[in-house]
């Protein structure tokens, strides 16, 4: 339970810390303000919004890392499930194997006999004749 909560709570200070660090300007971008290319930072007051994304990066930052060092430590200490293709020398299961006459290839079902006869001339057959040729 608190591994699937670790496991949100991970993936929301992931994508927060994403969104605070692209939010961000460059250090470049104060130099382009001085020039008179648009206001400076008076959305979050005269300082800017340095120190607060700053902050709030940096504590986004610990938490990314923090929990990620948690779920780590979680995972190792889990068990892992034993998995069939772990050892694949060991066959899954064992089959019987279907008993056949010594001198047949083919399995003979009791209660059934075979007839060997051939196709005779009325009959289409798909089989081509020893020229290679199919018959019409």
């Amino acid at each position: 339970m608190i591994y699937e909560v670790l496991l949100v709570a991970y993936l929301i200070v992931a994508l927060l810390l994403i969104g605070f660090v692209l939010i961000q300007q460059g250090k470049g971008a104060d130099m382009g303000a001085s020039f008179g290319s648009g206001g400076s930072n008076t959305v979050f007051g005269s300082s800017g919004s340095g120190n607060f994304m700053t902050r709030t990066t940096a504590i986004l930052a610990g938490l990314f890392f923090f929990i990620s060092l948690t779920l780590g430590a979680m995972t190792a200490n889990r068990e892992k499930a034993d998995d069939e293709w772990n050892n694949l020398e060991v066959p899954a299961s064992v089959e019987v194997p279907v008993e056949m006459p010594a001198d047949q290839d083919v399995p003979v079902i009791s209660g059934e006999e075979q007839t060997d006869v051939p196709a005779t001339s009325g009959e289409q057959s798909d089989v081509p004749s020893e020229d290679g040729n199919t018959p019409n």
